[in-house]
């Protein structure tokens, strides 16, 4: 007796809300989704990463429910390491996934979020990129940028950090 194997199973991934909205609605969406969070949260925090290539590169990320471009990252949830956070959220934005442990670069107030919410920022070197990132229905465009000529529209906090972790400016505290 011989078994019938379907060779492309079906796609078992959970849906993203953003799939279901339509394009102009997404900024305004995604700023109501993170008052939910600010509003139902006692405190919020979230990882960031600067993966920085051996030749002088950073990987940024344009969202498409915000404006700018960032350094790749999210929300830590609840019963989740800052560094499993961080892994999940490389692989979900960049298709880059860790090599080696990342660096804690510093823990920020991000006060033009709410009063209650904190970045925890690493460095991350030692890294495998799976893929080149592609769009999708949270990334509008990612890749490498040169540290010396980052795209137009990347945010002053984006700027902040990368002058600090190249030794340019001193460590600040709020994001």
């Amino acid at each position: 007796m011989t078994r019938k194997t379907d060779p492309s199973p079906p796609d078992r991934r959970p849906r993203h809300w953003a799939e279901f909205v339509p394009r102009p609605l997404k900024p305004a969406l995604g700023r109501a989704v993170h008052l939910w969070f600010r509003l139902s949260r006692g405190m919020t925090l979230g990882v960031r990463a600067a993966v920085l290539s051996g030749d002088g590169r950073v990987f940024l990320v344009r969202h498409t429910y915000v404006p700018g471009w960032h350094l790749p990252g999210g929300g830590v949830e609840t019963g989740e390491t800052l560094e499993g956070a961080l892994a999940k959220e490389l692989r979900e934005e960049a298709d880059i996934v860790l090599a080696g442990r990342p660096h804690l670069h510093g823990v920020f107030f991000n006060s033009r979020m709410s009063r209650r919410d904190h970045v925890a920022l690493f460095v991350v070197r030692d890294f495998s990129v799976i893929a080149p990132k592609r769009p999708d229905r949270e990334i509008a465009e990612a890749g490498f940028f040169p540290l010396g000529a980052l795209p137009e529209g990347t945010t002053a906090a984006t700027r902040r950090r990368l002058a600090e972790i190249a030794g340019e400016a001193e460590l600040g505290a709020e994001w």
